[in-house]
């Protein structure tokens, strides 16, 4: 009897202790979150830390609102997105959120900021959050929340929403490249970007004309008002470090891993990679298939008949083939080869002089490095160090390799041992 009398006061104190035990605030860090390297993107009170997407300020239709960042519900596809001032590459990001009946927002990330993109989503890949039960129109399973929107579906067996209007807790993972989409509690989407399976569904459903859709390492986080009133608070992210990685980037047998924009020519002969003038003679362009921001990179080129051509860096496409970017020269002598050309805006950033000029040997194998980390780029041709630039533009961008042929026609170039080291 006194056993049991013993047990049923333990349960009694239990239960009175949990009672009186405060429940946990929003907006704010437990000691062992933060000895753990959590971070706060909103403090409860102000919207500091966020801005317009492609803005300086906050005009777009977000207020606080009892310890809330509130979507106001007046935006639209083509407007109505904040995004953080920070930007974050691998990371566990956690969230608290709810939604109005019928409403669609969402949480993007790696978004690219740049005048060229009109939008977030054409870069960033978006958490759908979404009325599940009452939006007006059928849902689709990449539409629903959770999703890894237009890409990969949420595991239904083990997806928990509650209804508009009560809270909902997510997580994104984000570790170099393994993404993990978690919906109160428990792991609902899990994928590995930019794999063969990833492309293909990049390449074969809605972004098959966004060139840039979820290529971007890292980039700044976009909350989404989509017309409909949505909640957000608890708002945390600990970041997680990177991984260095060695790359071929051309395996001497095809062009897997890269992208061909315009008419030109690209190909393989015995082992060589060959870009040639087509019968368009415009600028042509062989582009990785992926994103490389920090980065070693040496290859190997042979001029053949006018060797006019370049290795882009940072850069990426628009629709019609104009690249945008940063291009180390690779030209005929006399012509600045190892030197850098902005392909937008500015021009030559850097000349080789002439005493240089003669490193290049036309005609024969010349060996090209390229070291770019943060905003300072160096080139080395055959050895000879051609260029030590530190520039902020450069240091704010990101973007793909790029082989380019210069229009104009009779061109011709050899290429080989394109191998790159991820800093």
């Amino acid at each position: 009897m006194k056993t049991k009398l013993f047990i049923a006061c333990a349960a009694l104190s239990g239960a009175l202790l949990a009672a009186c035990t405060p429940a946990p605030k929003n907006n704010m860090l437990t000691e062992a979150e933060k000895a753990e390297g959590w971070k706060l993107l909103f403090d409860g009170k102000t919207l500091d830390g966020w801005r317009d997407y492609n803005g300086d300020s906050l005009t777009a239709p977000w207020i606080v609102e009892d310890g809330c960042i509130r979507a106001k519900g007046s935006g639209s596809d083509a407007s109505g997105y904040i995004v953080t001032d920070t930007i974050y590459e691998n990371f566990e990001l956690v969230w608290d959120w709810k939604i109005a009946e019928g409403g669609n927002s969402g949480m993007l990330y790696h978004v690219v900021e740049n005048p060229k993109f009109k939008v977030p989503y054409v870069t960033g890949p978006e958490y759908q959050l979404i009325d599940d039960f009452g939006f007006p129109e059928p849902l689709e399973d990449w539409q629903k929340t959770a999703a890894d929107y237009a890409m990969h579906v949420p595991d239904t067996s083990k997806t928990i929403i509650k209804p508009a209007g009560e809270w909902n807790t997510s997580k994104i993972v984000f570790d170099n490249g393994h993404v993990e989409h978690w919906l109160n509690g428990e792991k609902v989407v899990e994928f590995e970007a930019w794999t063969d399976d990833w492309f293909e569904k990049k390449n074969s459903g809605k972004w098959k004309d966004a060139p840039e859709y979820g290529l971007a390492h890292k980039g700044v986080i976009c909350l989404q008002d989509h017309g409909s009133a949505a909640w957000f608070r608890n708002i945390k992210i600990k970041e997680l470090p990177r991984k260095t990685k060695e790359v071929d980037l051309f395996n001497g047998v095809d062009l897997k891993g890269w992208e061909i924009y315009g008419t030109e020519k690209w190909y393989v002969d015995n082992g060589l990679l060959v870009c040639e003038s087509g019968p368009d003679k415009q600028y042509g362009y062989l582009a990785t298939r992926e994103y490389y921001d920090d980065f070693d990179l040496t290859v190997d080129f042979k001029q053949l008949a006018n060797g006019n051509s370049g290795v882009f860096f940072r850069s990426f496409i628009e629709p019609g083939a104009i690249i945008n970017g940063w291009q180390v020269e690779v030209a005929p002598k006399g012509m600045d080869t190892g030197g850098i050309y902005e392909s937008y805006g500015r021009g030559w950033l850097v000349q080789i002089p002439d005493e240089k000029e003669n490193i290049l040997k036309p005609g024969d194998w010349n060996t090209l490095r390229i070291l770019v980390k943060g905003d300072n780029v160096k080139t080395w041709l055959n050895g000879e160090q051609m260029v030590d630039l530190s520039d902020p533009k450069i240091g704010k961008a990101q973007g793909r390799i790029a082989l380019q042929i210069h229009d104009g026609g009779g061109i011709k170039v050899q290429w080989k041992n394109l191998k790159l080291k991820t800093l």
